[in-house]
């Protein structure tokens, strides 16, 4: 499965978190770091393990933890230990590739590492191969963009630059970051559209009204499949012909680039449909 929508939640609201699960959300995220107070970190843990043994087994759970190096990051490592194995965890603030590998190999999951600084940008490319359970990067587009000292806006390099390490290190796609302004659904959707043409796929969101608006964005449409369905056919009967040139009906060269994508656009087709109710 390969989540389009990822919907944070906070980890010491219990009330929360079942609603959370129970969402159309293709991934939930139990969040213990930046929307949990100091006084309520305990209970966070708590109730996110209690969420992962009732939770279906079939239901994507995963956790972001604490920041390395912060006071709460050993709990939760114990906890996952010796307790119920998320989905995956996100680990925020990762700058150092030794320090994220030594987080990983605590784990026995997988770890979506997220870049939220100009060191951890600059060393995305060693965070991205420094482990094996590490299958993800992203970047954490608030912090990154405060500590750079740029506005959002200015982020599309970083974009970029993310895309590219995480695909040199045949990792998965990267998750957009989140959209806060939750009132804008108008934004929400082109910048996510904008997102997947950047070469992200799936998008954080933090509130309920989020879900199917990124869902759709991040679900390719029946043109498109129509589409990768034709080049792939054309691109076999060239091939069964023994023709080398391959023209689709527009007239427009398709090289095996071309059809690899039409790939990846039905195999996300496929994935979104398994979803069923939740799609």
């Amino acid at each position: 499965m390969i989540p389009r929508s990822w919907l944070y939640v906070p980890g010491h609201r219990a009330d929360r978190i079942g609603k959370a699960i129970d969402s159309a959300a293709d991934a939930v995220v139990i969040d213990l770091e930046d929307a949990v107070p100091v006084g309520a970190k305990d209970l966070a843990l708590g109730n996110a393990i209690d969420a992962l043994r009732a939770a279906p087994p079939d239901r994507a759970i995963w956790l972001r933890l604490n920041a390395i190096g912060s006071p709460w990051l050993e709990d939760e490592l114990i906890a996952l230990a010796t307790g119920p194995v998320p989905a995956g965890v996100r680990l925020p603030k990762s700058d150092d590739p030794d320090s994220v590998a030594a987080t990983a190999e605590r784990l026995d999951c997988p770890v979506h590492a997220i870049i939220e600084s100009a060191a951890g940008l600059l060393a995305a490319p060693q965070i991205a191969r420094c482990h094996r359970r590490v299958t993800g990067i992203a970047l954490g587009e608030a912090d990154l963009a405060a500590d750079l000292r740029v506005e959002p806006e200015g982020l599309a390099w970083a974009r970029g630059w993310i895309v590219t390490a995480a695909r040199a290190a045949g990792l998965s796609s990267p998750v957009q970051s989140v959209w806060t302004a939750v009132n804008d659904s108008a934004a929400l959707a082109e910048t996510s559209r904008t997102g997947r043409a950047q070469g992200f796929f799936g998008r954080s969101v933090i509130h309920p009204d989020q879900i199917d608006i990124v869902n759709t964005a991040y679900t390719p449409t029946a043109e498109e499949q129509d589409r990768a369905c034709r080049i792939i056919d054309r691109a076999a009967a060239s091939m069964a012909a023994g023709e080398s040139a391959v023209l689709d009906e527009s007239g427009k060269f398709i090289d095996p680039a071309v059809v690899a994508n039409a790939r990846v656009v039905l195999d996300r087709a496929q994935a979104t449909a398994a979803r069923g109710v939740r799609a």
